[in-house]
């Protein structure tokens, strides 16, 4: 699948450091479903960054840990423009393996309009 312009996923729009993940797990705001669970951190400078905390509790198998990653990855880079200038990082439960890649992008396009609803108030 080709990315669009301005439409790429680069190192500057992921959470990598531990103190980054820190900081959103001590002071968030959470947006949830049965599936998913996003926390929204601090504000940043430049743009909305995205990170992992996806378990293998939840998730045993690696091949699926990696296609949800893959799948939030892709909806992240396509609605980016959209979202506020905030950390964010993805959880999820175990029940999401019963849902099609479609069900997954239809959950997460409401999560990310959720994530701008609730940051205006944040």
């Amino acid at each position: 699948m080709k990315s669009k312009a301005g439409e790429s996923f680069p190192c500057s729009s992921r959470l990598t450091r531990p103190n980054d993940f820190k900081q959103v797990f001590q002071n968030n705001v959470r947006v949830s479903d049965e599936c998913f669970t996003l926390l929204i951190g601090k504000k940043q400078l430049h743009r909305p960054r995205l990170g992992f905390a996806i378990a293998k509790k939840q998730l045993k198998r690696a091949v699926d840990r990696n296609r949800i990653k893959r799948l939030i990855r892709e909806s992240f880079r396509r609605h980016q423009k959209k979202l506020p200038n905030h950390d964010i990082v993805a959880m999820v439960r175990f029940n999401i393996l019963q849902l099609s890649h479609q069900q997954i992008f239809n959950r997460l396009d409401k999560h990310w309009r959720n994530v701008i609803r609730k940051c205006e108030k944040f």
